[in-house]
């Protein structure tokens, strides 16, 4: 037998028992409740699916406003005095008034979940090294928390989750928490080979989950697949025990508008959570970013759709899935529940498939040494085999907004929305949700994970994008930018692009009303050591050592601030992080925060440097390379196996059949 006869041997052996596992998983177990149920009752207003407005009469959902309002009332006032006390320390006497403020979380894959969640630690008062430096507080006092693509891994798994500390999420607790699952590869977590016994359970259930949605009359597609491989890796109901298993429904049936039964939603104690997610026009096919004009959505824990001009309109989030034309379904019981699952909001936001899959030959240019690739063909072309023909490589949403807004948007004569990873059009942080004019946000915090550069960091392109953005086409329904530098190049020169910045800080009558924008970005060690947070968007496993590594470098950059030219931390960075985040409710500003500014604001008429940042170390080091190696010696070992495996398959299958 020569090795192409070995490969499609091989290859059809998975099939035959992939296909032998996916019909039992669809009989017997709980991965269907993925599938949203169809023919549901419609309210008994129809009308009241959607909601409509213009630029000028923007109006928050009531159950929105009711909650910044209770919790800004019962929560955010008794968190600004446990982290400012009376403010005497940075030389204010607080009255009582507090500033509203948001923070955004980009993403790009594992990397930004990752330091989204040490920023997130670094801001938290219920972490006692960062409540001690200062910087834990800002986290309680937040009204809002928006996150797009791997952001929103974060945000939903803090969410679906009840709101624990970033130690018990990512570490576990020891008792309900199992932690993240992370050192399992997202695709391929048993090993890289594809006829791995294993590998194969877990894409069975997979495929059994999305199968049950198309069974349903839902369109789905790769996101689909993704997101289930997130939830796996992010939500709860998943052990490493059960992970092979299907024991539970490994976050099947979790649902975004059912975020409201949550305790630590109904007591107030998380701020308003937002998921960003572009678009393209339907039947479009781009493959490359989009344009700074296509719609870009929102999903709340009450509503889906768009604040931008051109569409302006919102659905209630529980009836996503229904199409509906003018508002309207096509009968009182033509509406769908159940399409909001968790997993696959999560999957919408990171849906990144339209720059990386090619839909004729299925492959994804993910890396071949390490099976991604491998299995992420595999699985796919095994959905393609079991689900109806779609648009494979967007996240397909039923569009709920046909015929609104038919003369400005994209999508009015389409049955399909064809949602994007989040930072499609290059707006990697999802800062537009938080500047939209009714929400009234006068600090947003910018926790800017990118890798704009060779090197994996950011560049400022994300803050840039926003601005132009904000400037061409959401002029009329969001707040605008206050001034940032101009390029690229610019944010590298002056190094805010590598240090805790603020942006907005001098707000002079006669100026447009900005907020001040605390900027946050990924950066090298404050102390010259080599670094290991700036890793590729595409990789999908990080040992339990390279993770411990990776949030412990970037912990202590939130908790260091800088000091100009060394590489020591800055003693008085939390009260400088204080003194940004109560400015616009306080006047005249203090001595204290007077010098902080001095320090930390983007001033454009006396530009810093990047030479005020010495000794950093630009260049990723693994910390934990015994991972890799594992790889390459199970690799050698497996060449040898590979016609073996082939008897292995066939008598899995005869046990399956036979267990059936």
């Amino acid at each position: 037998m020569t090795y192409p006869d070995i490969f499609i041997s091989l290859q059809l052996a998975l099939h035959i028992i992939l296909s032998c596992i996916l019909s039992f998983t669809v009989a017997q177990n709980p991965v269907d409740a993925y599938a949203p149920t169809v023919n549901v009752n419609c309210p008994d207003t129809p009308n009241s699916l959607v909601r409509t407005f213009t630029s000028q009469t923007q109006v928050l959902n009531t159950s929105e406003t009711d909650y910044i309002a209770s919790r800004e009332s019962h929560i955010i006032s008794n968190a600004w005095s446990n982290w400012l006390g009376n403010a005497s320390d940075i030389g204010y006497n607080s009255g009582g008034k507090f500033p509203r403020i948001g923070i955004a979380i980009g993403g790009e894959g594992y990397r930004t979940a990752q330091y989204g969640a040490a920023v997130l630690s670094g801001l938290d008062w219920r972490n006692t090294t960062a409540r001690e430096a200062g910087t834990g507080g800002l986290l309680q006092v937040a009204s809002y928390l928006s996150a797009s693509s791997g952001g929103s891994w974060l945000l939903g798994s803090l969410l679906m989750n009840d709101w624990p500390s970033i130690n018990e999420l990512v570490y576990g607790n020891g008792e309900n928490l199992s932690s993240w699952i992370v050192d399992l590869d997202l695709i391929v977590p048993s090993s890289p080979s594809v006829s791995d016994g294993k590998n194969q359970e877990y894409w069975g259930s997979i495929l059994a989950s999305v199968e049950s949605k198309a069974n349903n009359g839902l369109p789905t597609s790769a996101t689909d697949l993704w997101g289930r491989m997130i939830s796996y890796h992010f939500l709860n109901e998943t052990t490493r025990e059960n992970f092979y298993t299907n024991q539970t429904g490994h976050g099947a049936g979790q649902l975004w508008s059912q975020m409201s039964l949550l305790p630590n939603f109904q007591n107030y104690t998380m701020p308003f959570p937002i998921v960003a997610t572009d678009s393209r026009k339907a039947g479009s096919g781009i493959t490359t970013n989009v344009p700074l004009n296509s719609t870009v959505y929102e999903i709340t824990p009450f509503e889906f759709g768009s604040w931008d001009p051109s569409l302006s309109a919102m659905l209630q989030l529980k009836y996503a899935g229904t199409y509906l034309t003018n508002g309207l379904p096509a009968n009182p019981s033509a509406c769908v529940a159940g399409f909001d699952q968790a997993s696959f909001v999560m999957g919408t936001s990171s849906s990144f498939f339209n720059a990386v899959l090619n839909v004729t030959d299925g492959n994804f240019g993910f890396d071949t040494s390490d099976g991604d690739e491998q299995g992420m063909n595999f699985i796919f072309n095994q959905s393609l085999s079991h689900t109806p023909p779609n648009v494979m490589n967007a996240a397909n949403w039923p569009n709920p907004f046909k015929g609104v807004n038919p003369g400005t948007f994209q999508d009015s004569s389409a049955d399909q929305l064809e949602l994007l990873d989040g930072g499609s059009n290059y707006e990697k942080v999802p800062l537009s949700s938080l500047l939209v004019k009714a929400r009234g946000l006068d600090v947003v915090v910018v926790v800017d994970g990118s890798a704009d550069d060779p090197n994996h960091w950011p560049n400022g392109t994300s803050l840039l994008t926003t601005f132009e953005r904000i400037s061409s086409v959401l002029s009329s329904s969001h707040q605008p930018m206050p001034p940032i530098p101009g390029t690229a190049a610019q944010f590298v020169s002056t190094g805010v692009n590598m240090r805790p910045t603020f942006f907005g800080c001098n707000l002079t009558q006669g100026q447009p009303d900005y907020p001040i924008i605390i900027y946050l970005p990924n950066a090298p060690p404050l102390d010259g050591k080599a670094p290991a947070t700036n890793t590729d968007d595409t990789q999908f496993s990080y040992t339990s050592k390279f993770t411990a590594v990776f949030i412990n470098q970037a912990f202590s950059n939130t908790l260091g601030g800088f000091k100009p030219n060394t590489t020591s931390s800055d003693p008085n960075w939390g009260r400088c992080l204080q003194c940004a985040a109560i400015d616009r409710a306080v006047t005249p500003r203090s001595d204290i925060c007077s010098r902080c500014f001095a320090q930390y604001c983007y001033d454009p008429n006396n530009l810093t440097s990047l030479s005020e940042l010495p000794d950093r170390q630009f260049i990723f080091k693994d910390p934990d390379p015994s991972g890799l190696q594992k790889v390459e010696q199970w690799l050698e070992g497996d060449k040898s196996l590979l016609a073996g495996s082939i008897v292995a398959i066939i008598v899995g299958i005869a046990g399956i059949v036979g267990f059936m």
